[in-house]
């Protein structure tokens, strides 16, 4: 791994996206559940994967394609996670660096095959996640360069990630390197059932301070304070005095901070097409902006126009160039 200055160094689950578009009784007749992200076996993917019509192959994954998005506002990145060496693994690869992302973790040789997730897209844009984690779960301590480290200004940690045992270990690796180094570290709650899952645990880094930001969706911090109401989820998180911000869907987002709370309405589009990604580049953008100096509100407004790019095509990754795209709306 590079030993240079990085912006933000992401840990997350490398995995290849599978994307096709399907009717509402698709979900129904294989009993998934609408808008959210289940993990499921070997078994059950190939019967998806048979079951699907015309799909995207596309390199994805949360933490990756926030970097990649990242990377587009021309920001510098780096990514640690693990795939396979095999045909998607080196897809999976070439993919992230072609975009001037710095991706050393080792190949896995042996064992399960590169992760993969097979995301249905409904005609409203809302997406449903099934995905095999595979190769990626076998992410360790090992495979966190403490050099890449200690040289980030940000650590960005995926909630997915906290599914593996052992990738527990190399996230808490990480954020102890970090600190010790003067970083920060930041986590994404990535689902509400991964929140469900792990919610103690996910308190505890906040409390303990193992994490200085927390990024999240309205539904994700409803679950992280087991309450229905907003407001009081929000008083709640504005209680554990950090920075936060916090995605609603078409009612935009929310910064946190010791000082107070900022709102950001979503930035205008056409209609939505596919709702993969608009959390990771929402936190692109939020993430550009606070490692390049920038205030709260603008940092709002880069991660709502990121947001509004993804959600316009399928797939989580920009397709234009974000540095260019926000200058063009006076952004940058």
């Amino acid at each position: 791994m590079t030993a240079t200055r990085t912006d933000v160094l992401a840990l997350g689950n490398a995995i290849v996206d599978v994307i096709a578009s399907a009717e509402e009784d698709f979900l129904a007749k294989h009993e998934l559940a609408k808008g959210a992200m289940m993990l499921i076996d070997e078994a059950r993917a190939e019967a998806l994967y048979a079951a699907m019509g015309p799909g995207k192959v596309i390199s994805g994954g949360s933490a990756a394609n926030t970097i990649a998005g990242l990377a587009s506002f021309g920001g510098k990145g780096a990514f640690i996670g693990k795939v396979k060496q095999d045909e998607l693994g080196k897809l999976y690869r070439h993919d992230l660096t072609s975009l001037g992302v710095a991706f050393d973790t080792a190949f896995a040789t042996e064992g399960p095959a590169t992760a993969r997730s097979f995301i249905i897209v409904t005609p409203d844009g809302e997406r449903t996640m099934n995905t095999y984690l595979g190769a990626c779960q076998g992410l360790t301590t090992d495979d966190v360069d403490a050099k890449a480290v200690q040289n980030a200004d940000i650590v960005y940690l995926e909630g997915y990630l906290w599914d593996p045992p052992a990738a527990k270990d190399a996230f808490r690796k990480a954020s102890e390197l970090a600190h010790a180094a003067g970083g920060r570290v930041a986590i994404t709650l990535s689902d509400s059932f991964c929140v469900d899952r792990y919610r103690d645990e996910f308190l505890g880094l906040v409390r303990n301070r193992m994490v200085d930001i927390v990024f999240a969706n309205e539904h994700e911090l409803k679950s992280l304070y087991q309450t229905g109401d907003f407001d009081t989820a929000l008083a709640a998180l504005r209680a554990e005095n950090i920075v936060a911000a916090v995605t609603r869907s078409e009612k935009g987002a929310l910064a946190v901070t010791p000082d107070g709370v900022l709102a950001e309405p979503v930035f205008p589009i056409d209609r939505v097409v596919d709702a993969t990604g608009a959390g990771d580049l929402f936190a692109a953008g939020f993430l550009f902006g606070l490692t390049s100096g920038r205030e709260v509100r603008d940092s709002l407004r880069l991660g709502a126009l990121a947001a509004a790019e993804v959600i316009g095509h399928v797939g989580a990754r920009p397709e234009v160039n974000l540095k260019v795209l926000a200058g063009n709306n006076g952004l940058l």
